[in-house]
């Protein structure tokens, strides 16, 4: 399992292109590594918008990539509505969650206030390379 921290926005760009380089090695298509690292970039710049300090975590699987992002920041005080297209409590277009979910095959949220949120997103190699 590789591990970054994520204290500043080249954090966030360190650990997109890590993401992408991983899913490179593993054989996931060109599309599905721009579809990861993108996953990565927004999950990993809201630490930088809302909690300031956090952790990703890079598990390989035989056939998917997982990532987990881990902060001790506010948590989310309504997560329904934070997984709507267009609500932010910040700057941004308010995509970068629903956006997340939407560009990976599996999405996970646990978030409580006043300790942190962690988010876990997985993608699945194609069918076709997985019986390769």
């Amino acid at each position: 399992m590789v591990q970054l921290s994520i204290e500043t926005e080249e954090d966030v760009i360190m650990a997109a292109t890590l993401g992408k380089t991983i899913a490179c090695e593993m054989g996931f298509s060109p599309v599905d590594q721009t579809k990861i690292a993108v996953g990565i970039s927004e999950i990993t710049r809201n630490i930088i918008n809302y909690a300031y300090h956090g952790r990703i975590y890079f598990h390989k699987g035989e056939d998917y990539i997982e990532i987990t992002v881990q902060d001790r920041g506010p948590g989310i005080e309504n997560l329904a509505e934070a997984l709507k297209d267009g609500v932010t409590t910040g700057k941004g277009l308010g995509l970068g969650l629903s956006g997340t979910k939407r560009l990976m095959d599996e999405f996970h949220i646990e978030t409580k206030v006043g300790v942190g949120t962690t988010v876990r997103i997985r993608k699945w190699m194609e069918r076709e390379k997985r019986n390769e």
